[in-house]
């Protein structure tokens, strides 16, 4: 049989190195872990998680609880969270919270029983007062994921998700656009209220007026992005560009301008956000908001981890996101190469 010991020869470092990695405690280097895994493999060696486990009450796994199973966005995150669980030589027990509150709650409950050694919760629609109550009521690391709790900033890994609104709707104002629609994700959420805001603020920068008549308010899916352009369009209200708070949202009104005979960019610009994989292979192809998922999640596991090993950590700032221009957003009518570059 397999040893530990064997595992820490093969590797070539210490028995107490290989031990660390396994139970993902104390520094080790990115690149020792590595050789450790390797070795691991090359030795078939299968470490006794279940005893383990009794031994130390800890099911040397970490808990992630998101708000729903669908789409892009969450398959990334859930990709790149068991990656990261790996690195550390820990077990990824994923639940959904059906994105609601109780439900919510009652995952991280689950989790908490099966003895997880830190949790990772992504949530939309939980108020930050419940938030930092459950963070204070459990005995197991709680860390919050695309949410700023004030109070707790130590356990927040979020986006700033107002200036990406913001620097979206700024780009299509100095491209000429000053008659800029709106589709927004749920508006009930902090994410949708916050991109809301970015776009209202881009407008009052430029000194243009804001209409509720060029805002629609939808539910992050293709089938309503495509329902509330066509409200748009038939409403007669002028608009140039439209800046439609998600990528589904985005591919629909594209397909709903089509139906209309506009064309993007000549007649409507128009400008997603998340860049998800599809994006560049709409014709023409969608600028987009690029945001960080893979890099959050990476973040959130490894700060829950540290938690759990008895780390006090820092607050760290928001992640920024990036805007990925492509070919779906073109000068608008008051376009001036002055405006472009101010």
């Amino acid at each position: 049989m397999v040893t530990m010991l064997d595992v820490a020869l093969r590797a070539g470092v210490s028995k107490a190195t290989v031990s660390r990695v396994l139970n993902g405690i104390g520094q080790v280097k990115q690149s020792t872990r590595e050789q450790v895994f390797s070795a691991m493999e090359e030795l078939d060696y299968r470490p006794n998680f279940l005893a383990r486990s009794l031994a130390n009450r800890s099911s040397n796994s970490v808990g992630l609880v998101v708000s729903t199973f669908d789409g892009f966005y969450f398959g990334r995150l859930l990709q790149q969270a068991s990656r990261q669980t790996e690195a550390w030589g820990k077990q990824l027990i994923v639940t959904d919270g059906h994105d609601t509150p109780q439900k919510e709650l009652e995952a991280v409950q689950m989790l908490v029983d099966r003895h997880c050694d830190a949790i990772v919760l992504y949530t939309r629609f939980m108020n930050e007062r419940t938030l930092l109550s459950l963070m204070n009521s459990i005995k197991v690391p709680l860390v919050v994921i695309n949410r700023d709790v004030s109070q707790a900033r130590d356990r927040c890994v979020f986006f700033e998700q107002q200036d990406a609104a913001f620097q979206a709707t700024d780009y299509l104002i100095r491209q000429g656009h000053r008659d800029i629609a709106c589709i927004t994700v749920p508006i009930s959420t902090p994410t949708g209220q916050a991109r809301l805001m970015g776009y209202r603020k881009a407008l009052q920068k430029h000194g243009i007026t804001f209409s509720e008549e060029r805002v629609k308010y939808g539910d992050s899916s293709m089938t309503l992005g495509h329902k509330l352009c066509h409200e748009l369009l038939e409403s007669r209200v002028p608009f140039s560009a439209l800046f439609a708070c998600n990528d589904d949202m985005a591919l629909g009104a594209s397909k709903a301008l089509h139906q209309a005979g506009r064309r993007i960019p000549q007649d409507i610009s128009l400008f997603g956000f998340d860049d998800a994989p599809s994006a560049q292979w709409l014709e023409p192809a969608l600028s987009s908001v690029y945001l960080p998922i893979d890099s959050m999640i990476t973040t959130a596991i490894d700060r829950a981890i540290k938690l759990a090993n008895g780390e006090v950590l820092n607050a760290i700032p928001p992640f920024v996101g990036k805007l990925v221009l492509r070919e779906s957003v073109g000068p608008g009518p008051f376009y001036t190469s002055k405006a472009s570059n101010s």
